[in-house]
C-alpha cells in the first residue's frame, strides 16, 4: 500500500488548542452530530430557547459524565465559536482526522464505482462546507482536499455550512493531485473543469460511462492548474442558459454552485 499523503488534524478554524477542540456550531449540524455520533461531543452549550430541543443529549452527557451548560448571555455561544451564527448552541468536539489518500483506498474507488470530488485550492471555508452539503444531499461520499495552505479544510464554518452533511461525507487529504490522477489512469474515469472546455457536463453519465471517476473542481480565482488539466481524461463546462444566446452574463458559477450542478449531472 503506498500513502499518497499523510495524516493531517487541522488546527485552524476555532479550535481551542488548550483542550484540543473544535467548535461546531449551528441547529442542523449539531442535531445530525447528536444523532449520529454523540459520543465525539465533549461539552455543550445551549442559549435558553434551545434547551428543550437538547435534553435528551443532556441525558446522554450527564450518564458519561461529560459537561453542558444553559448559557445566561449568547454572546458566550459568540465566544466559543467565533460566530454569531451559532443558532443556540455550540458543541466541542476533537478536530476530526483528515485521513490521506493511499493507492489502496483509491483502488476500492475504482472497484466499487464510486465518485471523488476533488478540490484544487479551494480557499473558502463557506463553500467547502457548502461542497459537503451537496455530496451528502446527492450520495456522494468522498471529498479530496491538498494539502496546501490555499485549500480550505475542515473549520467551525465549514461544518456549519454543512448542515450535518460533515457526518456523511469522508474527506481526505492528498500531497499530490497529479501524481493520484496519473496513478489513477485507466481505472477510473479523471474530469476537470474548466472554462475553455468543450465538453457539457449534460454529458458527465456517458463520458463515466459506468465507472469511477475522480471530478476536479478549481478555485475561483485561477481554475484548476495546468499540471492537473494535463492529467485529465476529460474537461468539461457547465452550459450556460438556453436564454443567453451571446453567452453568460458572468463567466462562472461559484464553486459550490458548480459543485452541486456537477453532482446532480452525475447521479440524476
Amino acid at each position: 500500500m503506498v500513502v499518497l499523503s499523510q495524516t493531517i488534524v487541522y488546527n485552524n478554524g476555532m479550535k481551542n488548542t488548550k483542550n484540543n477542540e473544535l467548535a461546531v456550531c449551528g441547529f442542523a449540524a449539531v442535531k445530525t452530530l447528536e444523532k449520529n455520533n454523540w459520543k465525539r461531543i465533549k461539552r455543550l452549550y445551549f442559549s435558553e430557547e434551545r434547551s428543550p430541543l437538547f435534553g435528551g443529549l443532556c441525558k446522554k452527557l450527564a450518564a458519561d459524565k461529560r459537561p453542558y451548560n444553559q448559557v445566561k448571555d449568547i454572546i458566550e455561544l459568540e465566544k466559543l465559536c467565533g460566530s454569531v451564527h451559532h443558532q443556540g448552541v455550540v458543541a466541542m468536539v476533537e478536530p476530526p482526522e483528515i485521513l490521506p489518500v493511499t493507492t489502496t483506498l483509491a483502488a476500492n474507488w475504482a472497484e466499487n464505482k464510486e465518485t471523488a470530488i476533488i478540490l484544487d485550492r479551494v480557499g473558502n471555508a463557506n463553500n467547502l462546507g457548502a461542497i459537503v452539503r451537496s455530496a451528502a444531499f446527492f450520495g456522494i461520499k468522498n471529498i479530496i482536499i491538498p494539502l496546501d495552505e490555499a485549500q480550505a479544510s475542515i473549520t467551525t464554518s465549514s461544518y456549519r455550512v454543512a448542515e450535518g452533511g460533515m457526518e456523511f461525507v469522508n474527506v481526505y487529504s492528498i500531497r499530490s493531485i497529479p501524481r493520484l490522477l496519473h496513478d489513477m489512469a485507466g481505472k477510473m474515469v479523471r474530469i476537470g473543469t474548466s472554462l475553455d472546455a468543450k465538453e457539457s457536463t449534460r454529458n458527465l453519465k456517458n463520458i463515466c460511462s459506468n465507472k469511477g471517476a475522480l471530478i476536479i473542481l478549481g478555485n475561483e480565482e485561477n481554475g484548476i492548474s495546468k499540471e492537473i488539466k494535463a492529467e485529465c481524461d476529460n474537461l468539461v463546462l457547465i452550459p450556460y442558459g438556453k436564454g443567453q444566446t451571446e453567452g453568460p452574463l458572468v463567466d462562472s458559477l461559484n464553486v459550490a454552485q458548480a459543485a452541486s450542478v456537477i453532482m446532480y449531472e452525475l447521479t440524476a
